[in-house]
């Protein structure tokens, strides 16, 4: 029979790595990181874990050259085995999802999850707009504006001074005198609570606002049903007729709306059969000056060639005409959209110029 002894010699000799704790590995791998100057985020870590991870650090003297690299070598075998990991907790889950999870779905797991699974609230406070940032400038004590203002990089805490009135302003200041005081922890709930009224905004159904969705809607509707709708609007809501009015763009508006230099890419963009028909169809009328705007904008020889073919068409049907207007409409909006032209800025006038075709 064999002894316990016997099998203690058969048995090769246990690497000194397996003497240690898991917090005492760690704790052994992350002094040899820093020693050899890599940058190690620890801050990403949980703050029980950072605790912990101190502390152990603190307890610990001197590790020799053979348990270093025993430590060394099972820390990389685990990390080459290492096949996929997941994001922690849910803040990293929606990190990762960002995009392709609705932002409806989005906001009622950040709501159940709470502000803190998000990781520092201050980040999240300082990737906030300027003016969702100015509100609690405008609203909380002075000594909370103070303490958000020196959480800020030096040149947005400046900007966001400067919008301030002058009275607001000083006291802020001044209150920043006394932030030498305010604990971490002060500052954490303070984080806390800013990073939860920037969350606490209702999340809306529609990207863009009633006057864009109409304005958009009408540009593509038939002139006679765009009018009626307009009429209809000024009966029960002139201010919102107004504004639908001054976001509408039909092919009367091209002349105030296009430059002349982007009139050689908008004709580029639309089949040629396209815009000779809308040309064609646009010499009489308010839609007059549009078309010889086009023609007055691009090369001689291509106006002279589309002015032949226009001849050669011969009359257009209104609502022939009014398609191929919709069209070239459409690709000037598409080339908007793109960032490939820019559209000149519409006149704040009070009847918001014509809306023909």
């Amino acid at each position: 029979m064999t002894t316990p002894n016997q099998l203690a010699r058969l048995s090769p000799p246990r690497p000194a790595a397996a003497r240690l704790s898991r917090r005492q590995k760690a704790a052994i791998i992350v002094r040899f990181l820093l020693n050899e100057g890599a940058d190690v985020p620890l801050t990403q870590l949980p703050e029980p874990l950072q605790a912990t991870l101190t502390t152990q650090m603190g307890t610990m003297r001197y590790v020799d050259r053979a348990t270093l690299a025993d430590v060394v070598a099972e820390f990389a075998a685990e990390l080459e085995a290492m096949g996929l990991t997941f994001p922690r907790g849910v803040a990293g889950a929606l990190s990762a999802l960002d995009g392709r999870i609705s932002p409806q779905t989005a906001a009622r797991l950040r709501k159940e999850a709470g502000v803190r699974q998000f990781g520092d609230p201050w980040e999240q406070v300082r990737s906030a707009g300027t003016d969702d940032l100015l509100r609690p400038l405008e609203r909380e004590s002075t000594e909370v504006a103070a303490v958000l203002l020196s959480k800020l990089d030096v040149e947005r805490a400046a900007d966001l001074l400067g919008r301030l009135p002058g009275d607001r302003a000083r006291r802020i200041a001044i209150a920043m005198s006394r932030t030498s005081a305010v604990t971490p922890d002060a500052v954490d709930r303070i984080g806390l609570a800013l990073a939860a009224q920037l969350q606490n905004v209702p999340e809306t159904a529609f990207d863009t606002g009633p006057v864009e969705r109409v304005g958009a809607i009408l540009n593509s509707s038939p002139a006679a049903t765009r009018d009626d709708v307009l009429t209809g609007l000024e009966e029960t809501d002139q201010d919102f007729a107004r504004l639908v009015r001054k976001a509408i763009f039909t092919f009367v508006h091209i002349p105030d709306r296009v430059a002349p230099t982007d009139i050689p890419r908008v004709t580029r963009e639309v089949d040629q059969a396209v815009l000779v028909t809308a040309l064609a169809g646009a010499q009489g009328g308010d839609v007059a000056p549009a078309a010889d705007f086009i023609l007055e904008n691009m090369s001689k020889r291509m106006a002279e060639a589309l002015r032949e073919e226009m001849e050669e068409r011969g009359p257009v049907k209104p609502r022939d005409a009014e398609t191929a207007m919709t069209q070239v409409v459409n690709a000037i909006r598409r080339l908007e959209a793109a960032g490939d032209i820019t559209l000149v800025i519409a006149p704040d006038d009070e009847d918001g110029g014509a809306t023909a075709a």
